[in-house]
């Protein structure tokens, strides 16, 4: 008999076996116990999380001989199910048949009444991939099908599927599952399989699976065929291409000790070996999470990548601040992989950002300057010191020394202020606007404001060297009007890092300052990556093809913007 993959040897039987998604299971086993089946699901979440599995399990529940909610494994229902044979359950890939002559032959057959079981089940995986024809065929039968017909619909992308659709199904949203139970599944799994393993190898290949538990059994189908029946750590890591926890410290703790030499050959070494980029910043992030938590906690049960003595002794040499600028290079870095051709490259540029954050903060969180400004400020402060102790010595014979000094107070106070408001934030609480909000905008989208403010755009050029509005003005260049109306200024990135920094709320009050002084508009500020500008476009697109659009007016919409 030919070889079965893990992930199908051991699709779950009962909803019972279902590794995480227990919100899922309880739901749908309580609608079972009172006969309330819904006449469509929709299965949203990312690959691997058990939306197929979880949809063949519910059909095997409607239609156990044993009763309804049952999954008994052992009827001529269950098994027809389990091994894809069953006449009333019909499992169709929506990526190969996403048309509207498909679905109208659908339509055909669901009259019909089921053979063998109580209900018939259309399981319609991807089904994001199926044109607007097709979905707009599907709507009528989907709202109001035969009593003895389930659909179940599986998505990816839910953001892609109708809000039509949509709205006509009970919505399920798989997560990742957690490492606990992905662990838990392979251990089970291997006792079966007379697997022996170390724990830490079950660990990367969970960091591996991604909370996707098909993906875990699948590297660990490899593992197995690599290494056999005895699974060790390094056997994950030689395969895979992953460096060791202690190789990740140690390259971390070169960065933090600006031994530049060192960190490129050992980032070339990575590279050499088949370390995978995207992994090893996701890694280096998580060991940062690591340190600051414990820092912060002293609790090393929190921990997720380090043992006691490896965070103990990183900790000591990092510190709070340290970590955390690293931290926001390395999230940029990452957001900004899917946008460049060449990865090498940019992580090259991320480590050298790196190793200067390294040597421009001391232990003391204070600026470290060049040997010559850092001289001069020296003797600068000694000569203030020198200054301040005359100052103390005549403030009696001069009284109006105490005036001079609260001047020079607020003077300075001026200045770090000023500083301050120059400063793009990087960190904080973000403005969110729903798909339904930025529906309404477009809808009420002012074509005349836009291309005015267009043709004024480049003006703001001018502003890149003002102290105080210079960044915001550079931001808001990197980004284009994408809709505006008389409330709300709506801007489309390339990259997603840029858009979250004009959505913090931190930023709003300066960003609409500097929009006003080149239009003299007054509006507040919006920003959407390239991709959701262009799901928001797609979607705008279909709801007017469907005369869905909402009919509404400017001053009816609420904006919900804040500002510091």
């Amino acid at each position: 008999m030919a070889y079965k993959a893990l992930y199908r040897t051991y699709r779950p039987s009962t909803f019972e076996e279902v590794a995480g998604q227990k919100h899922i299971v309880k739901t749908l086993k309580n609608a079972l116990a009172t006969n309330k089946i819904a006449h469509a699901y929709l299965f949203c979440g990312p690959r691997g999380t058990g939306k197929t599995s979880m949809a063949k399990l519910l059909a095997k529940a409607l239609n156990c001989e044993e009763g309804l909610g049952h999954q008994c494994n052992h009827c001529s229902n269950c098994l027809a199910v389990s091994d894809g044979s069953h006449p009333d359950v019909i499992e169709i890939d929506a990526a190969s048949n996403n048309g509207v002559d498909e679905v109208r032959d659908l339509i055909e057959k669901v009259k019909y009444s089921p053979i063998k079981g109580r209900y018939k089940v259309y399981i319609i995986d991807e089904v994001h991939m199926m044109t607007s024809g097709a979905f707009n065929a599907l709507l009528k039968t989907l709202e109001e099908p035969p009593a003895h017909v389930v659909f179940i619909l599986a998505t990816t992308e839910a953001h892609k599927v109708l809000p039509t659709i949509v709205s006509r199904c009970q919505r399920y949203d798989f997560s990742k599952v957690d490492d606990e139970d992905i662990i838990k599944r392979l251990k089970e799994i291997f006792a079966k399989e007379n697997i022996t393993y170390e724990d830490d190898a079950l660990k990367s290949i969970t960091t591996l699976a991604d909370g996707g538990v098909r993906d875990a059994l699948s590297i660990a189908d490899q593992v197995i065929a690599y290494s056999g029946s005895n699974i060790s750590e390094k056997d994950v890591e030689d395969l895979f291409g992953l460096a060791s926890i202690e190789e990740k410290v140690d390259f971390l703790n070169n960065i933090n000790e600006q031994n530049t030499k060192y960190v490129l050959e050992k980032m070339n070494k990575f590279i050499e070996a088949g370390v995978d980029i995207k992994r090893l910043t996701t890694d280096m992030l998580d060991i940062l999470k690591d340190v600051i938590i414990y820092k912060n906690t002293n609790d090393v049960s929190l921990l997720v990548k380090l043992k006691e003595n490896q965070v103990k002794d990183f900790s000591n040499k990092i510190t709070n601040k340290k970590a955390l600028e690293m931290i926001n290079i390395l999230l940029d870095a990452q957001s900004n992989y899917k946008f460049v051709n060449n990865i090498r490259t940019l992580f090259e540029i991320t480590l050298l950002k790196l190793l200067n954050v390294s040597s421009t903060t001391d232990a003391n969180n204070e600026p470290i300057k060049s040997t010559n400004e850092s001289s001069l400020n020296s003797s600068s402060k000694d000569i203030k010191i020198e200054e301040k102790e005359k100052q103390n010595q005549t403030i009696v014979s001069n009284p109006s020394s105490q005036s001079i000094n609260k001047q020079n107070e607020v003077n300075t106070k001026i200045l770090e202020d000023a500083n301050s408001l120059s400063q793009v934030a990087t960190m904080g609480e973000r403005n969110q606007l729903t798909q339904d909000d930025l529906i309404k905008i477009m809808v009420t989208g002012n074509k005349e404001m836009k291309m005015a403010l267009i043709s004024k755009w480049k003006s703001l050029e001018d502003y890149k060297l003002h102290p105080t509005l210079g960044k915001f003005a550079t931001l808001l260049l990197n980004g284009k009007p994408y809709v505006m109306n008389e409330k709300i200024l709506v801007l489309d990135y390339q990259f997603a890092n840029e858009a979250q920094k004009v959505n913090l709320i931190a930023n709003q009050n300066k960003l609409c300052e500097v929009v006003k002084l080149i239009s003299g508009v007054q509006t507040k500020i919006y920003a959407l990556s390239r991709n959701e500008s262009y799901d928001a476009s797609r979607t705008f697109m279909e709801l007017r093809q469907l005369s869905k659009l909402p009919d509404i007016k400017v001053e009816d919409i609420e904006i919900n913007i804040k500002g510091e």
